[in-house]
């Protein structure tokens, strides 16, 4: 074996390890979303102290814990976001590195049967 084949053998292995990480990540997300959506799920943050509990009245009480289900909504949307991003990511980088190696790899060992 040469060192041209290893080349090409061995950036088809990385561009399909990198598609299939991409693609797991997708499927992690998507049952993190559809299937069990309470897996990515965080508690809240603390709530006030109790020196400052006082001072507020039960309507700022309610509009802070309000204010805190958004922020965790809009948090968790984020970071689905950063997940779909970064697997497509995985994905346009992984397959055509795969596929443009191992088409060559092909060509190659079939023009070496003629």
């Amino acid at each position: 074996m040469n060192i041209r084949n290893l080349y090409l053998y061995l950036f088809s292995f990385i561009g399909l390890l990198i598609a299939i990480f991409g693609a797991v990540q997708l499927v992690d997300l998507a049952l993190n979303t559809f299937v069990f959506p309470d897996a990515d799920t965080y508690g809240d943050y603390p709530r006030f102290p109790s020196e400052y509990a006082e001072d507020l009245s039960a309507a700022e009480q309610a509009e802070y814990e309000g204010r805190l289900a958004e922020f965790a909504e809009v948090e968790q949307r984020r970071n689905r976001q950063r997940q779909l991003s970064s697997s497509l990511s995985m994905l346009v980088v992984g397959i055509p590195l795969y596929l443009y190696h191992w088409r060559t790899i092909t060509r190659e060992k079939g023009k070496g049967d003629d």
